[in-house]
């Protein structure tokens, strides 16, 4: 059976043309070509739905101090052109490896089977291509900037440190550690913190007034590098807090302490 062409079939999926008699027939009694329309037409609706959005309204600024929190701590990873790279093993008649001037880059050859006989669609075969061919131009960008990147940082002193321990209710196991580097960072390691419905934000407490201030929020990771305020008191703001909190747009801590530690140094 000769199936629709998939560029027909995008069409029809948008409404961009009518189904003559012969199509109509054929999408009556060929089940993969209307599996295929059915699923564009579902690609078309999720993106009309979203043509009426208007503005959002602007995110809390806890949001905010999380996106930055993260950058930072991206940013003292390792380079991408550090990792080892694995490489497929060949499989005979179906890839060949070509050597180039930079990233090594794998040519697929045909199977001598169609398209259709391996149940891949054109768009998802599409997709698959465009995804592997940004993926090495992202190895390819790494390895060229990496050529020319500075020598490694030294590793930052640590000048002030807490162990954190579980707060409260919370189980024991949960623990922690914060170190303030030397450029007026806070590195926060944590572990086996219990799931919430909200997020994790990070406190400094003055033990004596229980003044406090937010430095920022965690990630989805165990690791975090957040930026203290200039000229911070760490001997009067002594207490390091990680706390549970709402999306409530409410700035205020929640009372619901996970983990603490003092810092000393």
């Amino acid at each position: 059976m000769q199936h629709l062409d998939h560029d027909r079939l995008v069409f029809l999926a948008l409404g961009e043309s009518e189904a003559d008699n012969g199509e109509s027939t054929h999408l009556d009694t060929c089940a993969h070509c209307r599996a295929e329309m059915e699923t564009l037409q579902q690609v078309a609706g999720l993106g009309a739905e979203t043509q009426g959005l208007a503005d959002l309204p602007d995110p809390p600024e806890h949001i905010w101090q999380g996106i930055t929190a993260e950058i930072r701590a991206a940013e003292a990873l390792p380079s991408l052109a550090d990792s080892r790279r694995h490489q497929v093993p060949e499989q005979a008649n179906s890839t060949t490896t070509e050597p180039t001037t930079g990233t090594a880059a794998t040519r697929l050859k045909p199977a001598g089977r169609s398209r259709r006989g391996r149940g891949w669609s054109r768009w998802a075969s599409v997709a698959v291509t465009a995804a592997a061919t940004a993926a090495v131009g992202v190895v390819g960008t790494a390895s060229v900037l990496r050529s020319d990147d500075p020598a490694p940082a030294p590793p930052q002193a640590v000048v002030a440190r807490a162990p954190l321990a579980a707060y409260g209710s919370t189980p024991p196991a949960a623990t922690g550690d914060a170190r303030v580097l030397q450029d007026g960072q806070l590195h926060l390691h944590v572990a086996n913190l219990p799931s919430v419905p909200g997020y994790y934000e990070v406190w400094l407490i003055n033990p004596t007034t229980m003044e406090m201030f937010s430095v920022g929020t965690l990630g989805g990771g165990s690791d975090a590098l957040l930026p203290l305020p200039p000229n911070v008191d760490l001997k009067t703001y002594s207490v390091v807090d990680v706390s549970a909190e709402q999306f409530d747009n409410n700035t205020r801590h929640s009372g619901d302490s996970l983990l603490r530690g003092t810092l000393t140094g």
